[in-house]
């Protein structure tokens, strides 16, 4: 079963594999490809099966930049709130795609100001 975090339920429907070495990247492909085919995600806090391969992962801490372990635990508080799932539970990539699909304007506005990674994302 595949682990994945608040954020990256909403951020992995429009990240496409850039900004990272080749290595996370794969393991991203395989993550993917495993939800699109049906295997289920068990909603974790923390780091996660993403998490796991990042070259900033440093003590189960996101080290990318001063302060980011706490932003991203704000992201995924706010992605479980509007997904309406809750850490531990089980869910479908399917399911989740319908919700992000259904989050207004405002709602990306206000969840993407200020990600560095917007360059890479479909949604800019």
């Amino acid at each position: 079963m595949i682990q994945l975090r608040g954020h990256h339920l909403v951020c992995l429907h429009f990240y496409h594999g850039e900004g990272y070495p080749e290595e996370y990247i794969d393991n991203l492909r395989n993550i993917m490809e495993k939800v699109k085919s049906g295997e289920k995600i068990r909603v974790v806090c923390g780091p996660d099966d993403v998490c796991g391969m990042c070259p900033y992962l440093s003590e189960g801490r996101c080290g990318y930049k001063e302060g980011m372990d706490e932003e991203v635990r704000k992201l995924d508080m706010k992605a479980l709130e509007l997904l309406k799932v809750s850490p531990g539970e089980k869910v479908n990539w399917s399911e989740i795609k319908e919700k992000v699909a259904s989050a207004s304007k405002d709602w990306f506005l206000s969840f993407c100001e200020g990600c560095d990674w917007e360059r890479y994302c479909s949604r800019s």
